[in-house]
């Protein structure tokens, strides 16, 4: 469990904070306005703290002093690197992330030593690998290999099974194919797993494969959509 202070209460920081305050930890969020605050909705766990980011005051009744993670997630670039200055430089925070919109900006923050995420430089990648692959299943490439995400589709728009009655097992779906199955989630997602060659998939679940690119037109009656 580790303390953290989330600077910035939109759309982002909201998300961000009911994420890592689910997952167990012990969030605090500063922003400027109260009103903000609405946006954790009513099954947020943690705190909150009206004030500017970078103000020692309101950082310290944000529980700078034990900080371990802080995140500067505003709307605007020089407040979140200064909110990540003070951060790092007044209070020792061990690490700290600002968000940044303007990605002209990104060897500066490597030159100074901040760990940042460019939301504008990773849509645009995310975009351009899509366009590049050519279909909307795609999550990373390696070599001549794609990662893809995707619902397994074992029956045709007539209900016909194109193999064993909606259910593969992982073997036979990797022999017959030359792909990888790295991982799987159940199509009501009851469970998730990574798969064993005895694993049984089942119509409708979602599954994580990594398959070589003059391979993936063969597969795509696998794919959903």
């Amino acid at each position: 469990m580790s303390n953290i202070i989330i600077v910035g209460c939109g759309r982002v920081g909201s998300q961000l904070a009911n994420m890592l305050s689910d997952a167990g930890n012990n969030v605090c969020c500063i922003d400027r306005s109260a009103e903000a605050f609405a946006n954790l909705g009513r099954n947020f766990n943690g705190s909150t703290v009206q004030g500017i980011g970078f103000d020692e005051d309101a950082l310290t009744r944000a529980g700078i002093e034990e900080c371990d993670v802080l995140a500067a997630v505003t709307q605007y670039d020089n407040t979140n690197l200064m909110c990540a200055e003070v951060a790092n430089r007044l209070f020792d925070v061990p690490h700290v992330i600002a968000r940044l919109y303007n990605p002209g900006r990104e060897r500066a923050y490597m030159q100074l030593g901040i760990d940042y995420v460019c939301g504008t430089s990773l849509v645009a990648e995310e975009m351009f690998s899509k366009v590049m692959s050519g279909h909307g299943s795609h999550i990373t490439t390696f070599g001549e290999c794609e990662v893809l995400e995707f619902s397994l589709k074992l029956s045709n728009g007539d209900g016909d099974a194109l193999s064993a009655p909606r259910s593969i097992r992982v073997a036979e779906l990797e022999h017959d194919h030359d792909v990888r199955i790295i991982a799987f989630e159940r199509g009501d997602g009851s469970s998730s797993s990574i798969p064993t060659s005895e694993s049984v998939l089942y119509d409708g679940d979602m599954v994580l494969a990594c398959i070589r690119h003059d391979y993936i037109q063969h597969f795509e009656k696998f794919m959903q959509g």
